[in-house]
């Protein structure tokens, strides 16, 4: 098939001229995207701020990272987790909507609240994101199971490029996995992210590929490293990595090699590692009438249920109102000398605990911000 049939297959007829326009856009911009608007028939119907769910949404494997009988076996479980999210994270809307989908930018101060249910005896696991900037787009993000002894602290950012055929994604930010320990200490694991490649737009199809290395660094002194790779044009798997553990101390000295697809099987030598099948919990919320105003869901009520239901002139006109809005509140704001104030979190400039971590591998700078969940009021 060729290129114009899969567009006329994939692209609604009335859309296709708006597709068009879209692919010129992306062509004449040379700085960020993230701003631009798509054609309504590739727009989700999900916030960004929702995103930090996928973290969650195997609860067992994350309540599992303080087990190990060694600092070996822990990274390794805290590995298994990890790669657990990314089919979630980056393959779930090609599954459910046909193809990915321009997530919608969340306003600032937009919040999700979730849960997982404890189905296992091993806890509760609950979610807190807030978009803590607009310009550039940032959400903070903080996963917990008390019960457990283990939490997640993060943020995450994009910067995106055309590159003729495909949409780069830079994703910023790190996320920080502390595991209560049975010395009543803390370990750490410094998470960073992959880059993502936007694939099929020239037919209106667009698919998400992993790219480039990530890193997951243990303050126990162990590294994973993740290398990242997609089917190419005569050759190749879709969705492939390689992972090796290491002494941090000697990087190139691998303990053990995890090789296969993310959204499917990986094994360790012929042990099966992860089988991406495995069912994938999706994140709790209250009812929508039961939200607060600033939640996610609430906030883009009208415009989800606009896509959702292919009326994209209502989908089109409530997003706008709310964007509109927005710029008329960050102006009153600026206006009377009160800037936004987060609710959920509290920058933190330098973070202490990346620029010692991060000392495991090389080519990162030694500093970067992070984001601390705000301690609760009892």
């Amino acid at each position: 098939m060729t290129e114009a049939q899969q567009l006329e297959a994939n692209v609604p007829a009335e859309q296709r001229q708006g597709w068009g326009q879209f692919l010129k856009s992306l062509a004449s911009v040379s700085g960020d995207l993230s701003s631009m608007t798509a054609p309504s028939f590739i727009l989700s119907p999900v916030s960004l701020a929702e995103y930090p769910s996928y973290w969650g949404e195997h609860p067992e494997l994350f309540a599992k990272c303080k087990d190990g009988a060694d600092d070996v076996e822990k990274i390794q479980n805290v590995l298994r987790w990890f790669i657990g999210t990314l089919k979630g994270t980056y393959t779930a809307r090609n599954t459910s909507m046909g193809s990915e989908k321009k997530p919608l930018n969340p306003i600032l101060g937009e919040l999700f609240l979730g849960n997982w249910e404890d189905k296992d005896g091993q806890g509760e696991t609950t979610l807190v994101a807030e978009q803590v900037s607009h310009h550039p787009p940032i959400t903070a993000y903080h996963v917990e199971n008390k019960k457990a002894g283990v939490s997640l602290e993060g943020h995450s950012g994009q910067k995106t490029s055309f590159t003729g055929r495909t949409i780069t994604v830079k994703q910023t930010g790190h996320a920080v996995l502390r595991v209560q320990n049975k010395e009543g200490t803390e370990d750490l694991y410094l998470i960073t992210l992959p880059h993502l490649v936007i694939e099929g737009l020239l037919w209106g199809a667009p698919y998400v590929e992993l790219s480039g290395t990530s890193y997951i660094a243990s303050s126990t002194g162990y590294l994973a490293k993740i290398d990242y790779s997609g089917k190419g044009y005569f050759s190749g798997k879709s969705h492939t990595y390689k992972a090796t553990i290491a002494p941090s101390s000697k990087p190139d000295h691998a303990l053990y090699t995890i090789e296969g697809q993310w959204d499917g099987i990986s094994k360790r030598k012929s042990d099966v590692f992860w089988d991406a099948s495995a069912e994938r919990r999706e994140v709790g919320v209250k009812p929508i009438e039961e939200q607060h105003e600033m939640e996610s869901r609430r906030v883009w009520k009208v415009t989800a249920e606009g896509i959702k239901s292919g009326n994209y002139e209502t989908a089109s006109k409530d997003k706008t109102r709310i964007e509109n809005e927005q710029r008329q509140k960050r102006k009153d704001e600026a206006a009377a000398g009160t800037p936004h104030q987060l609710t959920e979190f509290v920058h933190i400039e330098d973070d202490e605990e990346y620029a010692k971590l991060i000392g495991g591998f090389k080519g990162t700078p030694a500093h970067e911000d992070a984001y601390r969940r705000k301690p609760r009021v009892h």
